[in-house]
């Protein structure tokens, strides 16, 4: 996709003027229910209209393509989840500034569908949060548990991987562990959501040990969004049990294939840049992210006792890592004036807290939320080009209600008009787990294509309003059609020096290669832009041979002939000069990150700059240096 002209800018700065008016209109309310002196009771006096909107909602209505998208993510966050919060922060007349603000509303369906059994593709109307996030992320519907694959298990195209072959940036932030649902449907694919990492027993056939594409966390890695913010630091602590970087930790293989890795907000804002040669993945808690307000409780008649005000948690997380900052930060590393970026943003805890009957925590998380879709909006106001949209993955227990249920949970608080509101909840005992709920949820959406939101769409709907957008080419594998590679010497002596530079695998992510008649591969590349290096020995059998390389997403293949003879003329040590990209964990094809006597190192592939040969004298201090990268080389991938 190319960048829109600055004419189609100009052109539409007017409608997005427009509609900037229609959402800075939103925003500027009180903080409290009504000003002082209004009467809720008086004739309008609760009227939320005013005047007539029907030229702002028209110009509301802007046409796309978009350059960018950001979409919001309310884990759980029903429209009565969306009520208590207002009520609670800003009265029952008020607005929450973020969720309210947005001009073009809808309803969305959520079912997901059945795996198995008689009742196979038929839907379930009660939905998860991974079956739901699939839905979004990849346009297609399907079973409980499931990250973007299908009823039959077979993978699905993320927004993210093709946002990425089609050259756009991205960005994936959370407040829960980075590897739950919602994040980990834009960048992995496994039959079982709790595959969190390399130990984790739900893996079954989709662990790396067992053929598979790995567990969450290293898929994740794989995925290589150029911006990845959340909790989840845990999973990466474990240690890959196949591939490349068997036995090492995951953090250890995220480093050394070219990661920016931070851990506090101080590191974070230090971070200027992130692209595919230096990718940012930033876990900042163990688990998920600690939450706004400390816990209220909720029992059975709860709700006749004293009513109360939500407390601030003193273990939650520094301002700068508030999950306004994290959306701030990444759209900051995102936009970056090129084809544009895809960026989805969750708020992880209403959902969690739901579970809890912990009225306190999904109000102060709903919230946090609300203030990260107001720094959204900040951007794509000034921005004219991007499409915001805000919505949940499915509906949850929590309601308001009039009467203390007798057999239910429930509390009451004291909301921003100075009442009492009661919220039960009654699909589990004390010390359950507050279920899910099927009814639709609301979407909002604002800037280009917004309107495609509008009225009672599906989930899946939702993919392709996102897609069509951004005008996104879906048949990934087109972008690697055109691939090729080229071998420097083709003919070499036995156990020559050879370098294979590949390009245009644009709709691929990683590049297995193999020398035909070899026993090991020339293992695995991330793919830069579409390109990398490798560095190898020849084999020391005279003849004809053929390197074949094969991209690992699309299947393209792509063969190099070269010939081995004693009389070749010698070659010299391969140029220092760095790959394009980073080795990538083994796929279950090939083996070795190298042949024997490849000279290339885990470093070296990783972008690190390494000095030329300046003088005829010094080749034997570069000779010394190539021996010891091959046996680091060897090391990282024993």
């Amino acid at each position: 996709m190319t960048p829109t002209s600055h004419t189609g800018r100009a052109m539409r700065a007017p409608l997005a003027l427009s509609a900037a008016l229609l959402v800075a209109a939103s925003i500027c309310i009180p903080s409290t229910a009504f000003a002082a002196g209004d009467d809720l009771s008086a004739n309008g006096g609760a009227q939320r209209n005013d005047g007539d909107k029907t030229a702002l909602l028209r110009d509301s209505i802007v046409d796309g393509p978009a350059k960018n998208v950001i979409l919001l993510i309310g884990d759980g966050m029903g429209d009565s989840e969306i009520t208590i919060a207002r009520n609670y922060e800003y009265g029952a007349a008020g607005e929450l500034p973020g969720i309210d603000a947005l001009p073009l509303t809808g309803q969305y369906t959520t079912y997901s569908l059945y795996r198995d059994g008689e009742n196979k593709g038929k839907p379930d109307a009660v939905p998860d949060s991974a079956a739901t996030g699939s839905a979004w992320a990849t346009g297609t519907k399907t079973f409980d548990n499931a990250i973007s694959v299908d009823i039959d298990g077979n993978p699905q195209d993320t927004l993210i991987e093709i946002a990425k072959a089609n050259g756009l940036k991205t960005g994936n932030v959370s407040t829960s562990e980075i590897q739950d649902a919602t994040p980990a449907v834009q960048a992995a694919h496994v039959d079982a959501r709790s595959c969190y990492g390399p130990d984790s027993p739900s893996c079954g056939d989709d662990a790396l040990a067992a053929g598979g594409l790995g567990s969450i966390s290293e898929q994740l890695i794989d995925t290589r969004a150029d911006v990845t913010l959340g909790g989840g630091s845990t999973s990466f602590g474990q240690t890959a049990k196949a591939g490349q970087w068997n036995g090492q930790t995951l953090f250890a293989q995220a480093e050394d294939r070219g990661y920016q890795l931070v851990d506090d907000g101080a590191a974070l804002a230090a971070v200027a840049t992130a692209d595919q040669s230096q990718p940012v993945l930033g876990l900042f808690t163990p688990g998920n992210f600690p939450t706004r307000f400390a816990p209220s409780v909720a029992t059975v008649g709860g709700a006749d006792l004293p009513a109360v005000t939500c407390e601030p948690n003193p273990d939650r997380l520094a301002t700068d890592l508030s999950l306004a900052s994290l959306t701030t930060k990444a759209i900051d590393l995102l936009d970056t004036g090129d084809k544009g970026f895809f960026l989805q943003v969750e708020g992880a805890s209403i959902d969690k807290q739901d579970h809890a009957a912990n009225a306190c925590g999904q109000i102060g998380e709903t919230i946090d939320l609300d203030e990260a879709v107001q720094a959204a909006l900040a951007f794509a106001e000034a921005d004219g080009e991007t499409l915001v949209i805000v919505t949940a993955d499915h509906a949850h227990t929590s309601q308001i209600v009039d009467s203390t249920p007798p057999t239910s949970l429930s509390t009451a608080l004291t909301t921003a008009d100075g009442t009492t509101m009661k919220v039960s909840y009654g699909t589990a005992a004390l010390g359950g787990s507050q279920q899910h709920t099927g009814s639709q949820l609301r979407i909002a959406g604002y800037g280009p294509g917004a309107a495609q939101v509008v009225g009672l769409t599906d989930q899946t709907d939702n993919f392709f309003t996102m897609a069509n957008a951004l005008t996104l080419e879906r048949d990934t594998d087109v972008f690697s059609a055109g691939a090729t590679a080229t071998l420097t010497p083709t003919t070499v002596q036995p156990g020559g020096d050879l370098v294979l530079d590949a390009a245009g695998f644009g709709g691929d992510r990683q590049i297995d290669a193999v020398v035909q008649g070899e026993a090991e591969g020339l293992g695995s590349h991330d793919l830069i832009d579409g390109a990398t290096r490798y560095e190898f020995s020849g084999p020391a059998e005279e003849g004809a041979h053929v390197v074949t390389l094969t991209g690992r997403q699309s299947g393209k293949v792509v063969e190099v002939p070269f010939t081995v003879a004693a009389d070749a003329p010698a070659t010299p040590s391969p140029s220092p000069t760095p790959p394009p990209a980073a080795p990538a964990p083994d796929g279950g094809a090939g083996g070795d990150s190298g042949s024997a006597g490849s000279g290339a190192s885990v470093l070296g592939s990783t972008g690190a700059v390494v000095a030329p040969v300046l003088t005829v004298g010094a080749l034997l201090l570069a000779a010394g240096a190539y021996l010891f990268a091959r046996q680091r080389r060897r090391q990282h991938t024993a």
